[in-house]
Formats: structure tokens, C-alpha cells, sequence
């Protein structure tokens, strides 16, 4: 059998993987077997990332709405329970941008859920 010489295949693969590592310090960016570990970890906490996202975001936005629905004097979970009862259906990250870059909407809407 012919020996098969993959120089140019590898040298790609291995200079891929040190482009990915570019931002990182030390051997971590230089030296292929630490820096594709590197990689390869920070593409598993990437994919973690961007789905912990999620919940940071919601978190953000129920924080905003309830700072917002205690100076009506009410908190976060009663003002969703009238918002239910009165069937209004506004997405919780609507109602944070409501609080956030329209407030007299807001009030608007917290007064007719109260009445």
C-alpha cells in the first residue's frame, strides 16, 4: 500500500483550531493540544451560554416589572394574576420594555387591571 501524506489536510485543521484560539493567553493560543482543549471547551460553554441566556433575560425582565408594579403598590405576582383574571395578554419582555421606555403605558395598564 501507498503511504498517504496528509500534510496540507492537517496543517488546516490545526491552524482552524489556532484561529478559534486567537483571543486566548499563553500556551492556551500557541500550542495546538492545549489550544484545541481550549476550544473545545469553549465551545461547549458557548453552547451552554447562549441557552442560559434565556433565563438570565427573563430573570432581568420580571426584576424590571416588579420594581415597577411595587412603586403601584403591588408586586410582580399579583399584577400578572389581575393582568390573567382581566384575561390581557401582554408578553412578560413587552411589558419590561413598557417599563422601560414607556411608563405611562405601563401606569395606563396597571390602573385598568386594578379597576
Amino acid at each position: 500500500m501507498v503511504r498517504i501524506k496528509r500534510g496540507n489536510v492537517a496543517v488546516k485543521r490545526r491552524k482552524k483550531i489556532l484561529n478559534f484560539a486567537s483571543g486566548f493567553k499563553g500556551a492556551h493560543s500557541r500550542l495546538f493540544t492545549t489550544a484545541n482543549a481550549q476550544v473545545m471547551n469553549a465551545l461547549v460553554y458557548s453552547y451552554v451560554g447562549r441557552k442560559k441566556r434565556k433565563g438570565d433575560l427573563k430573570r432581568l425582565w420580571i426584576c424590571r416589572v416588579n420594581a415597577a408594579s411595587r412603586d403601584q403598590g403591588m408586586t410582580y405576582s399579583k399584577l400578572r394574576n389581575l393582568m390573567k383574571r382581566s384575561s390581557l395578554k401582554i408578553n412578560l419582555k413587552m411589558l419590561s420594555q413598557l417599563v422601560l421606555f414607556d411608563r405611562p403605558s405601563f401606569l395606563k395598564i396597571v390602573e385598568t387591571i386594578k379597576s
